[in-house]
Order: structure tokens, then sequence, then C-alpha cells
């Protein structure tokens, strides 16, 4: 099982939840986030002068897959993510050890 890490922009929200839904993959966690990259902020002009805002907001969408299912679920991210402007996100994808739902205590696959 793999955990996959995505911080989006939060105006992409809703088409990537449509597409993974699609893809059936219902499970997930969104957060509110705020960071920067290459990007480096942004710069805003103000009758006073300039305002450098550092860190922009972002969502972080969290959601655990099986390996083999890893490809495609990037895939439905990206491609509904991707504006082609700096500031897309980033897909980080990590290695899950154990699952266990709590209501059941089902475990691993069973729980994802």
């Amino acid at each position: 099982m793999k955990k996959i890490e995505a911080i989006i922009r939060k105006e992409k929200l809703e088409s990537v939840r449509k597409a993974l839904e699609e893809d059936s993959y219902f499970g997930m966690t969104v957060s509110d986030v705020s960071g920067r990259g290459r990007q480096k902020g942004i710069c805003l002009q103000w009758r006073a002068g300039e305002h450098r805002i550092d860190f922009l907001p972002k969502l972080k969408l969290e959601l655990v897959v099986l390996d083999e299912d890893v490809p495609r679920a990037i895939d439905a991210i990206v491609r509904n993510a991707r504006t082609g402007e700096t500031g897309d996100g980033k897909i980080f994808v990590l290695p899950v050890e154990s699952v266990v739902r709590v209501r059941t205590g089902d475990k691993d696959e069973r729980a994802i």
C-alpha cells in the first residue's frame, strides 16, 4: 500500500475529487496548508507599495491506495489539477506499513 499526498490549488479540489471518485477512490483527507516552492510566493502591488506573500494557500489531499493503483490515482490527480502554470503543486508517494479501520478492526487491504 502507498499513501499519496498531493499539494494542489484550492480551486482544483472539486475536479480532482470527482476524477478520483470516478476511478473508485472515495476515501481521502483534505487539509488547508500553505507553502512555497520555486514560485517563492507572490508580490502584490498596493497604493502604499509592495506586499510580499511568501507562503501561498494550497490544499493537501491524502489517500491510501494499493500499490498497483498508484499510477492510475496519480494520473487522475495530475490531469485534473494541472493548469500549466507555476504553483500547480506536487505529489508525494510514501510506503504504508499497516492500516487499521477503527470501527471494525479490519486490517490492511480490507481497511482501505
